[in-house]
């Protein structure tokens, strides 16, 4: 298991990397592929990525403007690129933290299923705009906090699953209403697919989360927000989808202290 999660991260080429996400999620699924304890994740390097996507500083990225036909490829082009990012992020999760039980690890590679998926979604629209994954610049943030929790899988689990993408749960409701206003009603529905099952991902960063909180006797509500604090300053955005991140397994007292670090 260890080694195919490495040889996921390695492929460079789109291609290649959902092939082989495919490929170790069906050898998972028959059992011809488990994790082998006694070792520890040693990867810090960065995943492979398209020799021709460059990645730039969040600032200089394309703007996302659903206007025209150019609008809508930026807009589609940063959300395959975080779905991009998303497949090397679950397999990172199982590469890097080990001795962890098997439901762990089949949360994952179902979660990795599901980004390559969406990641296809996404290629195949840019592609009936005439357009593909790489020609536009992408920043690499979600990779930066991937390396920032690389030591600790509560921390991982805490500032990715359930931060990271708990914020795709929040604005995903209002690109669904822009694309359907623009008259894009394709983007929309792939769109509102992927806000479904990252409900599902998000609630197993917050499974897993109270999980290793259980083992080290803290308290999670309290340890999320101080992660928070400690690690993005007490700065949240909003508008919070309540309903969705308590889908996802986020408690009232969670909601509420998210709520009090959103500016006014």
């Amino acid at each position: 298991m260890f080694d195919a999660a490495a040889a996921v991260l390695d492929a460079c080429t789109a291609d290649d990397k959902v092939i082989a996400t495919m490929e170790a999620a069906a050898a998972w699924d028959r059992e011809t592929l488990r994790p082998v304890t006694g070792s520890r994740g040693v990867r810090c390097e960065p995943p492979g990525r398209p020799a021709r996507l460059r990645l730039v500083a969040p600032s200089e990225g394309p703007r996302r403007r659903l206007r025209g036909r150019q609008g809508a490829i930026a807009f589609l082009h940063a959300l395959a690129h975080i779905e991009f990012n998303a497949i090397d992020l679950a397999w990172d999760c199982i590469q890097r933290f080990r001795e962890l039980p098997d439901d762990y690890y089949d949360d994952w590679v179902g979660v990795a299923r599901d980004e390559a998926t969406h990641f296809l979604l996404l290629r195949a629209r840019l592609r009936d705009l005439g357009a593909d994954y790489g020609d536009l610049p992408a920043h690499n943030g979600l990779w930066e906090m991937a390396e920032k929790t690389a030591g600790d899988p509560l921390e991982r689990m805490a500032l990715v699953p359930r931060f990271l993408e708990a914020r795709g749960l929040d604005v995903a409701p209002g690109m669904i209403e822009r694309l359907q206003r623009a008259g894009d009603t394709a983007s929309a529905a792939i769109v509102r697919r992927i806000l479904d099952e990252e409900v599902a991902h998000v609630a197993a960063g917050s499974r897993w989360f109270r999980h290793l909180c259980e083992l080290r006797g803290l308290d999670p509500d309290a340890e999320f927000l101080r992660l928070i604090d400690v690690h993005l300053g007490g700065k949240m955005h909003g508008p919070l989808n309540v309903r969705d991140r308590g889908r996802a397994g986020f408690t009232p007292r969670e909601i509420a202290g998210i709520q009090a670090r959103v500016p006014n």
